[in-house]
C-alpha cells in the first residue's frame, strides 16, 4: 500500500492542533509531517464505523474505506427449507394508518406549494403554476449504473468440476461471478460433484441483499435505527454472532487481515451517538475477545466527523440510511445536551419515492416491496441517488425501473418518474416519510438510562467471555440519568433546537455558520441551499441571528466520520483511553477512583476507561 495514500493536508492538521485535546502534544504536532504519522501509526490501525444499513471499514492509512451493506444471509435448514419470512427484521408494519396517510398527503401539498408544483390530486393542465421541466441528463453521466439491473446472487459454493448437465449450465450462466462464494469459515469438507452443488452457509454484504426470495435464506440486519436489532424473534446472542461474522468476513476477505495476524493490529470504533453504553460494551467485546485485536478505542461519530473535516467547532448533521442525528462540537468536544436523534433517513426517502410514483400512477404494474424484498430497496436507493433533487419546478425524467420476481431474470420497464424533488423534502416534513412504518426495535432487554457515573458501578463477576444467557447483566445496578432527545420533528427545527440549546449567543452564531452535513443523504443535489433557507426560517425572530451557512465537506460526506476516526487514531493523543485485550478479558472494565467522565451516559470522546491492575 502506498505510503502517501490517505494524507490530510497541513491546514487540517493545524486546525486539529488548535483543539483542547492536543495541548500536551503541540510541540510534536508542530514538527510532524502527515506522511510520518501514517508511517508510524496508520498501517496497523483498523477503523470500524458501523451504521444501521452500511458499515465503513478500512486501514487508517487508506484513502477511503470499504462501504458494505451491514447484513448477513444465513441458509435455513430443517423441514421448512423455503420459509415465507426471508427477512428476519421483526417490527415491520407495512400498513399505513388512515391518520398517517392523511398527514402524508397534507405534507405533500405543503411541499408542492413551496416547490411550485401541482398539488397531489391536481391535474397538471389545471395548475396555476408554470410547468418547469427539469433535465436530469445535464448531470454527470451515470448511465451504466442507473440502467443496469441487479442480478440474483449465486447461492452455491464454487466447484472445480465443470458443469455437465443443462441445469448446471443454466446455473453457471446466472452466476454473479463474485469471488466470495466460499464459506466464510473455509470449509474443508469433500468437494461436491456438479450434480450435488452445496448451498453457501453464509452470504454477506450486497450479495446477501440480492438473494432470490425463492432460495432458502434468511436475511438479518444486526443494527436497525441506530440500535442493536434485538427483539423476541432476534435474540441478543444471534445479533452479536451476526455482527462478529460480518466483521470477521470483511477483515479476512476485504482487508486481508486473517485471525492469526490480528494481535498485531488495533481497532478504532467510530460509533454513532444512538448506541447505548451496554451496546458499546458488547461491540468492544466482539473486537477484543472474538476478533482478537490487541487493543481498541472508541470515538464518537459526531466528534470524529468534525476532525475528519479539520473543524474544532461545528454543528454536525449526520444523515444516514435509517437515522438522522444532530450534535454540536465546541473546541474539540461534543456538547451532550445538544444531541437530537431523528428516526428517518435515506431509506425512508427511497420508500417515499415509490409511494409518490404509485400515487401519480407512473410506476409500472410490478410487485415492488421495499420492506420485504431487499433487492427492491437497492433499486429504489439507486433511483433516489441518481434522480432525486431539491429545486423548484416540475422535476421529471424517463428512467428504467426493474422488477425482480422470485427466481426470474430481472425485468426492465421504461417509465416516466415525476415529482422527484418531493421525497427529499421529507427531511423537513417527516410525516411525508411515515417513519412509523419502520419503528425502533423494542428496548426491553436493558434500561436505556444505564449510567457509568456512580462510584457503586463495579465489575465483580463480569467476564466478557461468558455468552450463554449473558448472566453478567443480571445484577447490574441501574441509575437514573438524563435521557437522549429523540424527536419526530423536521431537520431544520432539530438543527435550530440543538444549536439554541447551547444558551450562548457567541457560540450559537458560530455554530449556525459552521453546519456540516455528513452521511449518504448529504450528497442529495440541492440540499445545501435548501438546508440553509429552512434553518434560517426556523430560527425564532427574537433570536439575534441572521446568518446560516453549511460548510462544504472536504471529502465524500459518507466517509467523513471514518476519516476523522482514522486521524484521531493516527494522532493517538490519549493513550490512556486505549483498552488492551488482556485487561478486557481478564477483568472487564473499571471506573477508576477520581477519574470520571462527566455525564457519561452520552458517549463523548470515550465511552469508558480502564485501570491497569
Amino acid at each position: 500500500m502506498q505510503l502517501g495514500r490517505g494524507k490530510f493536508d497541513l491546514t487540517q492538521l493545524s486546525l486539529l492542533q488548535s483543539s483542547s485535546y492536543f495541548f500536551f502534544h503541540m510541540d510534536y504536532l508542530k514538527t510532524v509531517v502527515p506522511s510520518q504519522l501514517l508511517a508510524e501509526r496508520g498501517s496497523n490501525l483498523v477503523v470500524i464505523n458501523p451504521g444501521s444499513a452500511n458499515i465503513r471499514i478500512g486501514l487508517a492509512q487508506q484513502d477511503t474505506p470499504f462501504n458494505i451493506p451491514h447484513c448477513i444471509a444465513r441458509r435455513t435448514t430443517g423441514a421448512n427449507q423455503f420459509p415465507k419470512k426471508n427477512v428476519q427484521d421483526q417490527g415491520l408494519n407495512s400498513q399505513v394508518t388512515t391518520p398517517q396517510h392523511m398527514e402524508r398527503e397534507k405534507a405533500y401539498d405543503i411541499i408542492a406549494s413551496l416547490l411550485k408544483i401541482p398539488f397531489l390530486d391536481e391535474e397538471v393542465t389545471n395548475s396555476a403554476f408554470p410547468r418547469k421541466m427539469g433535465r436530469i441528463d445535464v448531470y454527470p453521466p451515470q448511465t451504466n449504473k442507473k440502467e443496469t439491473a441487479f442480478t440474483w446472487t449465486d447461492v452455491f459454493e464454487k466447484t472445480t468440476n465443470p458443469p455437465t448437465t443443462s441445469e448446471d449450465l443454466l446455473n453457471k450462466d446466472q452466476s454473479t461471478g463474485s469471488p466470495f462464494h466460499k464459506d466464510v469459515h473455509g470449509s474443508t469438507s469433500k468437494e461436491p460433484s456438479s450434480s450435488e452443488r452445496r448451498y453457501r452457509e453464509y452470504i454477506f454484504g450486497e450479495e446477501a441483499l440480492r438473494i432470490s426470495p425463492a432460495e432458502p435464506y434468511c436475511l438479518r440486519r444486526p443494527i436497525r435505527r441506530g440500535h442493536l436489532n434485538i427483539s423476541q424473534h432476534y435474540p441478543m446472542q444471534q445479533v452479536l454472532e451476526d455482527l462478529h461474522a460480518i466483521w470477521d468476513w470483511i477483515l479476512t476477505e476485504k482487508l486481508h487481515v486473517p485471525l492469526s495476524e490480528r494481535t498485531m493490529y488495533s481497532a478504532i470504533l467510530v460509533l454513532p451517538e444512538t448506541f447505548d453504553n451496554r451496546e458499546i460494551k458488547e461491540m468492544l467485546s466482539i473486537v477484543l475477545r472474538d476478533l482478537r485485536f490487541s487493543s481498541a478505542v472508541v470515538h464518537q461519530e459526531g466528534l470524529a466527523a468534525a476532525f475528519g473535516n479539520g473543524l474544532s467547532t461545528a454543528c454536525i448533521v449526520n444523515m444516514g440510511a435509517q437515522v438522522t442525528s444532530v450534535i454540536c462540537v465546541e473546541d474539540g468536544a461534543t456538547i451532550p445536551t445538544t444531541q437530537i436523534t431523528l428516526h428517518y433517513g435515506g431509506e425512508d426517502i427511497s420508500r417515499c419515492l415509490l409511494w409518490t410514483q404509485r400515487h401519480h400512477q407512473t410506476w409500472p404494474p410490478v410487485r415492488t416491496d421495499a420492506l420485504t424484498k431487499p433487492v427492491d430497496l437497492l433499486m429504489l436507493n439507486r433511483l433516489r441517488e441518481s434522480y432525486c433533487s431539491i429545486r423548484e419546478g416540475q422535476l421529471e425524467t424517463v428512467a428504467t425501473v426493474h422488477s425482480y420476481e422470485d427466481g426470474m431474470p430481472p425485468g426492465s420497464h421504461k417509465t416516466r418518474l415525476t415529482a422527484l424533488n418531493v421525497p427529499p423534502m421529507g427531511l423537513f416534513y417527516p410525516m411525508l416519510l411515515v417513519p412509523d412504518v419502520y419503528p425502533p426495535p423494542p428496548r426491553t432487554w436493558f434500561k436505556d438510562y444505564d449510567d457509568m457515573l456512580e462510584d457503586t458501578w463495579h465489575t465483580e463477576g463480569f467476564y466478557p467471555g461468558t455468552t450463554a444467557g449473558f448472566p453478567m447483566w443480571e445484577s447490574y445496578p441501574v441509575f437514573q440519568a438524563r435521557l437522549k432527545k429523540e424527536d419526530n420533528i423536521g431537520l431544520a427545527e432539530a438543527i435550530t433546537k440543538s444549536i439554541l440549546s447551547t444558551g450562548r449567543i457567541d457560540l450559537q452564531r458560530k455554530l449556525f455558520c459552521s453546519m456540516q452535513l455528513i452521511g449518504g443523504v448529504a450528497l442529495t443535489d440541492g440540499l445545501i441551499p435548501a438546508m440553509e433557507e429552512r434553518v434560517l426560517h426556523a430560527i425564532p425572530p427574537n433570536e439575534a441571528i441572521d446568518t446560516v451557512e453549511v460548510l462544504q465537506s472536504r471529502t465524500n460526506p459518507t466517509f467523513v466520520p471514518w476519516k476523522g476516526g482514522a486521524i484521531l487514531g493516527i494522532l493517538d493523543f490519549s493513550r490512556d483511553a486505549w483498552i488492551h485485550r488482556e485487561d478486557w478479558i481478564r477483568s472487564g472494565i473499571h471506573i477508576g477512583s477520581g477519574r470520571k467522565y462527566k455525564d457519561s451516559y452520552f458517549l463523548q470522546a470515550q465511552a469508558m476507561c480502564y485501570i491497569n491492575s
